[in-house]
């Protein structure tokens, strides 16, 4: 099989770094992007056959100008794996105009642009994958995250929709929806603030990057190619539909 090229947002912390070193250690060419050159060297050094690029995801012309370094690199990605995205919590009743429209289009409007920009290579190949990085959230909602909640939610509508659109085509479009997992804003969590959250979760844990980082590396790969337009959650029981 010749290598495939994987292209993986957020990918300098967090669930997206695992993801990238997950595929990376399988054998993918893996591009990782980060919003800033520190992080995208970061993620170049942390990679055996890997390349950090940066991007604004709210910027439109930051997502051509991402494709067109691609372009020179002389490869295609086949597997893209949308992961980046922000919070900016509040209460609807506070909540400003700008607050509601940075996540949507960060976390939702990007990712459309992304997706588009990647599916010609992939119908062309007519063979492709398309992972989206939800959040539990998206399905039970949050009080104070009703902005994050619809970009997460929206993101399953829009993947179920693509998903009919390319099954024809040999491409698989499926979201990842993790619940806690432990990642750097996790570790700021007071003790009780642990407890609390740690009674709502049967598994009595929180969950790992590298537990996401396998379950993204299973459906990128050739034996999930009859798993598309689902909604996978790992959350250690969280929340179960």
């Amino acid at each position: 099989m010749s290598q495939k090229t994987a292209l993986i947002t957020g990918a300098s912390r967090g669930i997206g770094k695992a993801i990238a070193q997950n595929l990376d250690n399988r054998g993918y060419r893996v591009l990782g992007t980060a919003t800033t050159k520190a992080g995208a060297e970061s993620i170049t050094e942390s990679l055996v056959n890997g390349t950090g690029l940066t991007l604004d995801l709210n910027d439109a012309d930051s997502i051509d100008a991402l494709f067109e370094d691609i372009k020179q690199l002389g490869c295609d990605p086949l597997v893209l794996v949308n992961n980046a995205g922000i919070a900016r919590d509040n209460i609807v009743l506070r909540m400003k105009d700008e607050e509601w429209n940075e996540v949507i289009n960060t976390n939702l409007s990007s990712l459309f642009r992304l997706t588009k920009k990647s599916l010609r290579a992939m119908t062309k190949a007519r063979w492709g994958r398309v992972i989206n990085l939800t959040s539990v959230v998206g399905s039970m909602g949050n009080a104070g995250q009703s902005n994050y909640a619809a970009a997460k939610a929206g993101i399953v509508g829009y993947s179920k929709s693509l998903a009919q659109e390319l099954g024809s085509r040999g491409v698989t479009v499926n979201c990842v929806a993790p619940g806690l997992i432990g990642t750097d804003m996790t570790e700021t969590l007071s003790e009780k603030q642990r407890e609390q959250l740690l009674e709502r979760i049967p598994a009595g844990r929180l969950g790992e990057v590298a537990e996401v980082a396998e379950l993204v590396a299973f459906l990128v790969g050739d034996l999930a190619g009859y798993i598309t337009g689902e909604t996978i959650h790992i959350n250690g029981g969280m929340y179960m539909n």
